[in-house]
């Protein structure tokens, strides 16, 4: 298949494009590992064009997704057009990712991965991609390397593409999401050492929404048993400004049983709950 061809891109970044290309070329199948975020989206919409049906993707439900962002998955899917599986699981069944240590996403990931087992029985394809990228592999992540005991490759990594790299890319391509914040999943509202429950995942989970329908576009609220510590984009902060929104905002966090509702000075950190 014809590689992609953008004017506007930069000639490295037309390199990098061509090389995942390739890549998938030379996999010939995949199960995109999908989360509805920016990078497995490019993960998804380029091994679709190149492989077309050959490329699939699979999405994980458990109590640790947040239920908004199935919508964007299976919005997201659809607009490109390739077939999505959803398959279910639940980590608050695991000891060891239930006690919240350092390992937590390690075996959160060796969950999800195990997942596939029966999809690759079902679909015939052997190679399972994610959308890890450069970037992240300079942050704490233990889910890499459950990725790479798996034998999941990351083709993003492997073409060189940081993350400004992948929105660039996914603003020429138009994909809907090309400037969508950060996502995660909701265990990581829950700083290590404090065991998850349903009850805490739930609560993070309203009062970020409650953040989003304020106007907050980058939003973590992490749970320091009962402690709400709210981070923002740093440009969002002034937004607390407003006297009568951070009463709302107060108010509404203490109604869904925490005690006290604190800000972030720092503003959003990527890894802030380790």
């Amino acid at each position: 298949m014809k590689a992609l061809t953008f004017p506007t891109l930069t000639p490295d970044l037309q390199l990098k494009t061509e090389k995942l290309e390739s890549i998938f070329q030379e996999i010939g199948s995949v199960l995109v590992a999908f989360s509805g975020g920016i990078d497995s989206t490019l993960v998804l919409k380029l091994a679709f064009k190149t492989l077309g049906h050959q490329a699939i993707a699979v999405v994980a439900m458990s109590p640790t997704f947040p239920q908004e962002e199935l919508q964007d998955v299976q919005k997201i899917s659809h607009e490109i057009g390739a077939k999505l599986i959803t398959a279910n699981t639940n980590q608050l069944e695991i000891e060891s990712f239930v006690r919240n240590d350092a390992s937590r996403c390690y075996h959160c990931k060796t969950d999800l991965y195990q997942l596939f087992d029966p999809i690759k029985q079902e679909t015939g394809i052997a190679t399972v991609v994610d959308g890890t990228n450069i970037d992240d592999l300079g942050d704490d992540r233990p889910g890499i390397q459950a990725a790479r005991d798996h034998g999941v490759r990351s083709p993003l990594v492997e073409a060189g593409f940081t993350k400004s790299d992948v929105r660039s890319l996914a603003q020429h391509l138009g994909l809907s999401n090309w400037d969508k914040p950060a996502a995660a999943c909701l265990s990581s509202r829950i700083p290590r050492g404090l065991v998850i429950t349903e009850l805490n995942l739930r609560r993070v989970e309203k009062a970020e929404a409650i953040l989003k329908q304020e106007g907050f576009r980058q939003v973590r609220v992490r749970d320091h048993e009962g402690i709400a510590r709210m981070e923002v984009g740093r440009e969002e902060i002034e937004h607390f400004f407003d006297s009568a929104r951070r009463q709302r905002i107060t108010q509404s966090l203490k109604g869904l049983g925490f005690r006290w509702v604190t800000l972030d000075l720092d503003g959003y950190q990527i890894g802030g709950g380790n």
